[in-house]
């Protein structure tokens, strides 16, 4: 067999690898290295698509430490913030149609509210001086990591009377997470039952995994 007829050979079998590890996937691989990984694993956001990337821990830690920053990691950690101010006129300013919205802050400063749906996440661009007023007003808003971490904001119970508001500042995966429920279980023009329990189960979950904070902590 020639060199080309062999190297020929040797790629089509690597094709074929190729083909059948991904038909044989029943967990989750790293996006990096391709290794399994568990079903509760770190993420990195790919800075320059905004995309979020499954990483193994050792791909974690190495892009984390790279200086280029094309890859940041995303926290694992959520903080709910007992505290927070915001009054039904200031919420009503920031012009948001339904009562579920998460914020980010890129690292030029530009601040993006996202309100979920069923057709996925809507962005909406905060005007600086709206976030300068709520950051003023909460100071635990600084310590917001741009890109990776967003202030989660349920008000959906407050406005149905039924449970007051809540504030956190969590993983921008979790907020994506609550995106995907929504639209994987939204049915109908009101969203169904299905839907609202999904999103009930989500913050109950958030709730309970959150490290409390207060604004005394960051006065």
């Amino acid at each position: 067999m020639s060199s080309e007829a062999l190297r020929t050979t040797v790629q089509a079998f690597e094709t074929l690898r190729q083909l059948s590890r991904r038909k044989a996937r029943n967990v989750e691989h790293c996006e990096l290295c391709n290794v399994a990984v568990r079903s509760e694993h770190s993420h990195l956001i790919e800075i320059p698509r905004k995309n979020l990337v499954c990483a193994c821990d050792a791909c974690a830690l190495l892009f984390s430490n790279r200086s280029d920053r094309r890859f940041r990691l995303v926290p694992r950690e959520a903080r709910r913030l007992v505290d927070f101010r915001l009054t039904d006129a200031e919420w009503d300013g920031l012009l948001i149609p339904i009562n579920l919205a998460f914020f980010v802050k890129a690292g030029d400063s530009h601040v993006s509210a996202f309100y979920p749906s069923p057709a996925g996440a809507t962005e909406s661009l905060l005007p600086l001086e709206t976030w300068n007023r709520i950051a003023e007003s909460n100071p635990a808003v600084g310590t917001l990591e741009p890109d990776v971490e967003a202030l989660l904001v349920n008000r959906v119970g407050h406005a149905r009377q039924t449970a007051a508001a809540e504030y956190y500042i969590a993983p921008i995966d979790a907020c994506y997470r609550l995106v995907g429920l929504i639209r994987l279980h939204w049915h109908g023009l009101s969203g169904g039952e299905e839907v609202w329990r999904e999103i009930g189960n989500f913050f109950a979950e958030l709730r309970a995994k959150a490290e409390v904070v207060t604004e005394e902590a960051h006065a």
